[in-house]
C-alpha cells in the first residue's frame, strides 16, 4: 500500500513562509493529478492547489499569488511553497495523489500549519 508521506509544516508568524513536501513510500505510476488540500477546525476539507501531470497548476482564490505548487511526477513527489502566510491558512494540509490506474487516490496523514497574528 502506497502511503504519502507530508512534512514541513509547523508554526510561523504572520507574513512568513514554509514549504511542505510529500513524497510517496514507491513510485506511483499514471498520475493524473496531485494536489494539497487543507482543513481548518469546524470547516470542510478544501482544495488548495493543485497540479497535472502535464503541468498545469491551479489555486484556490485565497492562495493566489502567495502558494506556489511543484511536484515531479517521476519521483511520485510534491511540494507547496507558502509566503506571506495569513492567519486564515492554519489548517491542517494534506497531499493527495490520483492516479489513472485502478482509479487509486491516495491521501497523506497531513501536516499542521499554524500561522499566528
Amino acid at each position: 500500500q502506497v502511503q504519502l508521506v507530508e512534512s514541513g509544516g509547523g508554526l510561523v508568524q504572520a507574513g512568513g513562509s514554509l514549504r511542505l513536501s510529500c513524497t510517496a513510500s514507491e513510485d506511483i505510476i499514471s498520475i493524473h493529478v496531485m494536489g494539497w488540500h487543507r482543513q481548518a477546525p469546524g470547516k470542510e476539507r478544501e482544495l488548495v492547489a493543485q497540479i497535472t501531470s502535464g503541468g498545469s497548476a491551479t489555486y484556490a482564490d485565497s492562495v493566489k499569488g502567495r502558494f506556489t505548487i511543484s511536484g515531479h511526477v517521476a519521483k511520485s513527489s510534491l511540494y507547496l511553497q507558502m509566503d506571506s502566510l495569513k492567519p486564515e491558512d492554519t489548517a491542517v494540509y494534506y497531499c493527495n495523489v490520483y492516479s489513472f490506474y485502478r482509479g487509486n487516490n491516495y491521501w497523506g496523514q497531513g501536516t499542521q500549519v499554524t500561522v499566528s497574528s
